[in-house]
């Protein structure tokens, strides 16, 4: 039987992943699954920077706009349905390019979840009460005391991974990270996996460019199509967050497109931090598509 493959293409935010996966799809004659947890949801698309109506034309691409923001989808749903998809596609393909910022839900693919302890609904409660009255900060501050490994490389302004994170201390007496220390699941597939590099300078600079182009696509109006609902964890997201609180009255719009480019370039900052802890990718520029090719037929 052909051994078949999942070409996973990482980089940092506005690195260039969805054009550089497309020509990655049409040089191996294959499809395309993403893995930004925030492309998954219809209501976002130019906040999330999804492929357009161009880009999803030239390449098939699966798990986006495929939820809506009201709909319960985290990690695990997330490891589950991708290899359920992955079992029935390489009965007809031998291979598929995976992209997207997301590195925990590329882990999960690539690697399975963690066994993580059960959480009672007294600690869960518990740290629910510390976000609510101490907002994010209170958060920031306890996982940076009890588990400063994990503190520096969660994404800091998701809520739901901070609290996550001291759930599980306070029920286990143990550090979230060390859960984290597993053995890795067994796969019926081969993985390769490639990396864009870019000078940071040159990617502050594509950060702030294409925030700007946000704004002037409809990135403020978007925000305001989901701004009824801006409670809900999956619009505590960059890009969103900050046009809330400019929708509220806290800030100048000014500010908060300034907070976007800051909160931006701090997320590609993390994303590389989680990458560069991976040995397994071989860095590439994003003019290098066709030693990047190479590369991959090397490994087949």
């Amino acid at each position: 039987m052909t051994k078949k493959h999942l070409i996973i293409l990482a980089g940092p935010t506005a690195s260039g992943k969805t054009a550089t996966a497309i020509k990655l799809a049409n040089a191996f004659e294959t499809d395309i699954i993403s893995a930004d947890s925030r492309q998954f949801y219809k209501e976002l698309s130019i906040g999330t920077a999804a492929p357009t109506e161009k880009e999803l034309s030239q390449v098939n691409h699966f798990f986006v706009h495929h939820l809506s923001i009201f709909d319960k989808y985290d990690v695990a749903d997330y490891e589950k349905d991708v290899l359920f998809f992955l079992k029935h596609y390489f009965k007809m393909n031998d291979c598929i390019v995976m992209t997207g910022g997301s590195g925990l839900f590329i882990d999960a693919v690539c690697n399975g979840l963690d066994a993580i302890p059960d959480v009672s609904d007294e600690i869960r409660m518990k740290v629910q009460k510390m976000y609510e009255e101490g907002g994010i900060g209170a958060l920031q501050r306890e996982v940076e005391k009890v588990d400063n490994e994990y503190f520096q490389i969660v994404d800091k302004q998701n809520p739901r991974r901070l609290q996550r994170a001291l759930e599980v201390f306070y029920q286990t007496g143990k550090p979230y990270s060390t859960f984290r220390q597993k053995n890795v699941a067994e796969r019926d597939f081969d993985i390769i996996k490639v990396a864009l590099l870019w000078d940071r300078e040159a990617l502050i600079e594509r950060i702030n460019r294409r925030v700007d182009m946000m704004m002037e696509q409809g990135l403020l109006d978007e925000a305001k199509s989901v701004y009824p609902y801006c409670h809900l964890n999956t619009l505590n997201t960059v890009g969103y967050k900050e046009l809330f609180d400019y929708l509220d009255g806290k800030c100048t719009l000014e500010q908060a497109v300034e907070q976007i480019k800051t909160s931006t370039r701090q997320y590609a900052k993390r994303q590389m931090t989680w990458l560069r802890k991976n040995n397994d990718y071989q860095w590439f520029t994003i003019d290098q598509i066709d030693e990047m090719t190479e590369y991959i037929k090397s490994k087949f």
